[in-house]
């Protein structure tokens, strides 16, 4: 059963960038058809797909965070990163990675906890 757990700041000043860390057990993050997605979800909003890293290392980027997103990966540690530069109070959300299998469909399989972050001075 793989488990994923975000690790992240918690209140990021304006302006600044904030990181959070995926750490992956139970499963790697370079198996076959895996995709593994940053994912927020502001206060009355809906869920917004930041990106995601694929098995091979591809990432793709939302179009509208593009500019302002970094997303990485460590296979020694079995992490991916998220960075987000520049936030504003817009940016406060729950942030959650999440593992999206990919074979004759689509479907998010397994979710992590979610880690809020509020951007304020």
């Amino acid at each position: 059963q793989v488990q994923l757990q975000e690790s992240g700041p918690g209140l990021v000043q304006p302006s600044q960038t904030l990181s959070i860390i995926c750490t992956v057990s139970g499963g790697s993050i370079t198996t076959n058809y895996r995709y593994w997605n940053w994912i927020r979800q502001a206060p009355g909003k809906e869920l917004e797909l930041i990106g995601y890293v694929d098995e091979s290392g591809y990432i793709y980027y939302s179009p509208s965070l593009k500019s302002r997103t970094s997303i990485s990966r460590d296979t020694s540690k079995n992490q991916f990163t998220l960075r987000l530069y520049s936030v504003t109070p817009e940016d406060t959300a729950v942030y959650y990675c999440a593992r999206e299998t990919r074979s004759y469909g689509s479907w998010y399989d397994s979710w992590g906890q979610g880690t809020q972050v509020t951007v304020s001075s």
